[in-house]
């Protein structure tokens, strides 16, 4: 009778001593996890702040590399002529050349373009873009026009002059004042480098002006 109880008794004691086992293993899984999962999560979140900072400092040296493609010029001249030979001078205080586009960002414009003798019809802004390219200035706001063929002194928000044809023109409305006297308009547009300008209104304005007859009589 006693070999089944020595039997039971090796039994209960390898079971006891197998739960034992096991709870050690799973004491030092806790005991290891617990050690390592702050590793990991500062490791995670080291690497989150670290591709935060790269990605930041990459931005940045983009952002470097493209403005040092870009040439800056202090008080630039550019020179040309029209398609008829008249010659134009594009000044400006600062200008900043895109390398994508080829165009000239312009500080304080200022332009002459030249009718022969002493007729030199003026332009001065703000700002601007110089389209070597497409043969086109830009400029803006603040623009005003003294214009050489007909005295007359333009103020507009905004003049575009085709460098090729010599045309200035302008759709954001225009002030004007001469000999001839005054005028107030939506859009205008000086032919010829001022022998001929023509006003224009927009639908539901006027062009609207007085005329002073000494004025005409010159």
């Amino acid at each position: 009778m006693s070999e089944p109880l020595d039997t039971r008794k090796a039994e209960d004691e390898a079971r006891v001593a197998a739960t034992a086992a096991a709870f050690r293993s799973r004491s030092r899984r806790v005991q290891l996890a617990r050690r390592v999962l702050p590793v990991i999560i500062i490791a995670l979140a080291g690497g989150t702040v670290s591709w935060i900072v790269l990605r930041t400092v990459m931005s940045d040296v983009e952002r470097k590399a493209g403005a040092s493609r870009e040439v800056r010029l202090d008080d630039p001249m550019f020179h040309g002529q029209d398609a008829q030979g008249r010659s134009f001078v594009i000044g400006a205080k600062g200008a900043v050349r895109d390398a994508e586009t080829g165009q000239f960002r312009l500080v304080g414009p200022a332009l002459r373009l030249n009718l022969g003798g002493r007729k030199v019809t003026t332009l001065t802004a703000d700002g601007g873009v110089y389209n070597e390219a497409g043969r086109t200035v830009t400029i803006g706001p603040n623009v005003r026009i003294q214009d050489g063929g007909s005295g007359m002194t333009l103020v507009t928000p905004e003049a575009v002059v085709d460098t090729s044809t010599g045309v200035i023109t302008g759709d954001k409305g225009v002030r004007g004042s001469g000999p001839l006297g005054t005028i107030n308009a939506s859009s205008y547009a000086i032919y010829e480098q001022g022998e001929r300008i023509v006003f224009s209104s927009s639908e539901g304005n006027k062009v609207r002006g007085t005329l002073n007859p000494a004025g005409s009589n010159q």
